[in-house]
């Protein structure tokens, strides 16, 4: 019977349409502007960085200039896209959400700059790499809590590459920083970019 096949239909056009209110209800409250792309760019340029500094030692400035130098291009390769990405989405990042979640990242990332002082000033540079990949999963776990929950995951990862590279030996601690913020970052980025665009 020829009318029978439209509602066979219904159900399965209900289902995607209640998907797509359920993925539109989810975004809506939370911040979705994460590049991925510029994810995977970070990463890249991490890589790259681990490769040039090599392994940290606490007498090494230049390995401390190197990654201090690739977290200044993180820092600008991540939030230029953060701004398109929410101008091309109409996402607001003066919004509630947008503060909620730099709120709750701003107080473990300021933690991670306090303490690479401390560890600088105390020839502790061995040891950044476990404080760093620490902080910034923390700071990726709180800030995820506002926004898609694979940013969250993401901080999890880091934080236990982290406790990784707290036990490993010092000398290990460029793959670490390799794997966390080169790895974790292309891998993650290139599921943003799929599942959430840009």
């Amino acid at each position: 019977m020829s009318d029978g096949d439209p509602p066979a239909a219904l159900p399965a056009h209900a289902m995607d349409q209640l998907r797509f209110i359920r993925r539109t209800m989810e975004r809506a409250g939370a911040f979705t502007a994460i590049p991925g792309w510029g994810g995977v760019i970070m990463g890249l340029t991490a890589l790259a960085a681990a490769a040039l500094a090599g392994p940290p030692r606490n007498d090494d400035l230049r390995w401390f200039v190197i990654w201090l130098a690739d977290a200044l291009v993180a820092a600008v390769v991540a939030i230029v896209p953060i701004v398109r990405k929410a101008r091309a989405s109409g996402f607001p990042l003066g919004g509630t959400i947008a503060r909620r979640f730099a709120l709750a990242s701003a107080p473990p990332l300021t933690a991670g700059v306090i303490l690479t002082a401390v560890f600088a000033r105390s020839d502790l540079l061995a040891r950044l790499p476990g404080c760093w990949l620490l902080l910034y999963g923390v700071g990726l776990t709180t800030g995820g809590a506002f926004s898609v929950r694979v940013i969250p995951i993401m901080g999890l990862w880091f934080m236990a590459l982290a406790v990784g590279a707290f036990v490993a030996p010092v000398s290990l601690g460029h793959f670490f920083m390799a794997a966390g913020f080169g790895g974790l970052h292309i891998i993650f980025g290139l599921l943003i970019a799929r599942r959430y665009g840009g």
